[in-house]
């Protein structure tokens, strides 16, 4: 038993041909009859889901999903195995396979399966030589299905030979069987909705996922319809939590029975996001004899849902034997999670064409040239690998998208930084950071004297960066982005004006002292590291230096330009005869620390050529 009294439960779906005896091996296992429509009843024949259950040989309980074999109700088949991963496939002893067998494991092998079991019912009507060529050919049919390792157990609802047996097998089903998330977002398809008086609107489903309370708020998607869990029921019996995977009744107080449907889905509020389009890979049934094009029309069924579809084939025109990515259009919202299965059926043929695996909820507008790539790298990817998947192909994700689209809140992303309420990737990070920092120092360099940049401006460059980066351009985005690298120390924030941290404004009474201690100090005036010690700013000797007021000659060194002028009158005076490192050096009064590097920029400057130890005015 688990927390609030909810038992350990698991739920298995039946499936395979009408008449093999499925609904009567239920009643046999459980006491139950599943069948409990009064045309059910009469006319011998499961028309709806039924649901049962009983205890093990271990101990734990099992829920059967019991579902109908006759062809005219595969939509209801698939609202019944839709939401289940563990099997009872039934196939009776004295008739063998049959077409609903086929089409029935046609639909399982698409869906895959955590677990099965085969039960050759109506063992009492044949011989041992007849029942060993049934499971021969049984065993054939299914050979590389999603059913090739299942037992088999041959069984009699009539007589009870083989129960024990079978009960046995499903124990170890369920032992072997992949263990199902049981810790985050709760969800249930629902496969049946009805009232009591007195109660209110009740709801059932199979909980997968995370598990359900007494007192929870809840929503049903698409409708968005708010409820609280009134009181929660497994196997008719009251639990204060009800865990996964289980069977499911749920007294919604507040929900409207009229907005409520099967194929709705129950959530928790903000956790799950309705979609109207995905991608998938694409499997063909094994036994399709003309290839599904993109041209037909087609239903998807998912969970308990059914949906009208459109098909879109990635890099092919027809679904070849391996598969193929896909873009499929629902013709109305519908919950899905990555790594959910689902089943397309051929409307008018009335024929399951494909399953396929959804990777991708919130697919971009358009699939653009990488999409195979990409949905590759989905494909192969764990579940908690698909956040830094989700921000790496977007540049950048909210948390709540992380949450909604990938299941995943987690405390890092990989190849991600956090800025607010969104995660951005290394790369688009860099981009942006480097772009802005661009503008910034041209904005400085254009104004040393103005404080900064309006916070406004600053944040409209920050969109225009992330579309160069190739992430959301999203105001909010930017503003987090900006605020971020003012908290981290690349930017510094002045009420509404943004500079960069390294810049400081420089004032013309600023910019006059600075060129008097230069002046002050001519012919050797102080280095630039020497100024910055008497307390002036690099971008303020910068900002001289743009203006003009100011000549740098080398990485650390600045002159007046008069100084300058005046070495480039004494090469003049100097004519044809050029003049040397020496006699510059003697005609200034300064030394060599500064003759040297002062000649070399008039080399650069073009004002002098140089020819070996001797400067000649250019063009003499």
């Amino acid at each position: 038993m688990s927390e609030g009294g909810a038992p350990d439960l698991a739920v298995v779906a039946t499936a395979g041909h009408v008449d093999h005896g499925k609904s009567s091996l239920v009643l046999r296992l459980t006491g139950t009859d599943p069948d409990r429509l009064a045309e059910e009843k009469r006319r011998g024949l499961t028309i709806e889901l039924g649901y049962a259950w009983c205890t093990l040989p271990s101990g734990r309980e099992i829920a059967f999903v019991d579902v109908p074999g006759h062809e005219r109700f595969v939509r209801t088949m698939l609202a019944g195995v839709g939401p289940v991963r563990l099997l009872l496939f039934v196939v009776a002893a004295d008739e063998g396979w049959e077409p609903q067998s086929e089409e029935h494991l046609e639909i399982v092998d698409v869906l895959g399966v955590d677990g099965a079991v085969i039960a050759l019912t109506k063992r009492d009507l044949v011989s041992d030589e007849e029942l060993q060529l049934v499971a021969d050919d049984v065993r054939e049919r299914v050979a590389d299905t999603a059913l090739s390792e299942a037992a088999i157990v041959a069984c009699s609802s009539a007589t009870g030979d083989g129960l024990p047996e079978l009960l046995l097998a499903l124990d170890a089903m369920l032992a072997a069987a992949r263990e199902p998330e049981r810790d985050g977002r709760p969800r249930w398809f629902v496969d049946r909705v009805f009232t009591i008086r007195g109660a209110g609107t009740i709801a059932t489903g199979t909980l997968t996922g995370g598990p359900m309370a007494v007192g929870d708020e809840v929503e049903v998607h698409p409708s968005g319809e708010r409820a609280r869990v009134r009181g929660l029921q497994t196997h008719e019996r009251d639990v204060v939590t009800a865990r996964p995977v289980s069977r499911v009744a749920a007294n919604l107080a507040g929900a409207d029975r009229d907005r409520i449907e099967r194929g709705d889905v129950v959530t928790r509020p903000g956790e799950w996001r309705p979609t109207r389009v995905i991608e998938a890979r694409l499997l063909p049934v094994r036994s399709r004899s003309r290839p599904m094009t993109g041209r037909g029309a087609f239903t998807v069924h998912a969970g308990s849902a059914e949906r009208v579809a459109r098909v879109r084939l990635y890099e092919t025109s027809s679904l070849p034997p391996e598969g193929a990515f896909a873009r499929v259009r629902l013709s109305a919202p519908l919950v899905l999670d990555v790594g959910d299965r689902f089943v397309i059926r051929e409307s008018g043929r009335r024929e399951t064409v494909a399953g396929g695996m959804v990777l991708d909820t919130d697919p971009p507008a358009r699939p653009g040239a990488g999409a195979h790539l990409r949905l590759s790298r989905r494909l192969a990817a764990s579940r908690d690998e698909l956040p830094s998947l989700l921000v790496a192909e977007r540049g950048a994700a909210r948390e709540d998208d992380l949450l909604t689209l990938t299941g995943r809140v987690p405390d890092a992303v990989d190849g991600a930084t956090r800025a607010g309420d969104w995660w951005i990737g290394e790369a688009a990070r860099e981009t942006v950071e480097r772009d802005l920092r661009e503008r910034l120092e041209r904005f400085h360099r254009a104004d040393p004297v103005a404080g900064g940049q309006d916070v406004g401006v600053v944040r409209a460059w920050v969109v225009e960066a992330l579309r160069s980066a190739r992430a959301p351009q999203d105001p909010d985005l930017a503003a987090a982005l900006t605020e971020d690298l003012v908290s981290r120390g690349s930017l510094s924030r002045e009420g509404a004006s943004i500079r960069l941290a390294t810049h400081v404004a420089t004032s013309d009474e600023d910019q006059v002292r600075l060129v008097d201690a230069v002046r002050s100090g001519e012919p050797t005036p102080p280095s630039i590291t020497e100024l910055i010690a008497l307390g002036f700013t690099r971008s303020g000797i910068d900002a001289a230096v743009r203006s003009g007021a100011l000549v740098r000659i080398s990485a650390d060194l600045v002159l007046t330009p008069s100084l300058v002028d005046r070495a480039v009158e004494a090469i003049a005076d100097a004519g044809a005869s050029g003049i040397t490192v020496g006699a510059l050096r003697e005609r200034l009064g300064t030394t060599r620390k500064f003759a040297v590097p002062l000649l070399e920029h008039l080399d650069r400057s073009g004002v002098t050529r140089r020819s070996g130890d001797l400067r000649f005015p250019r063009g003499r």
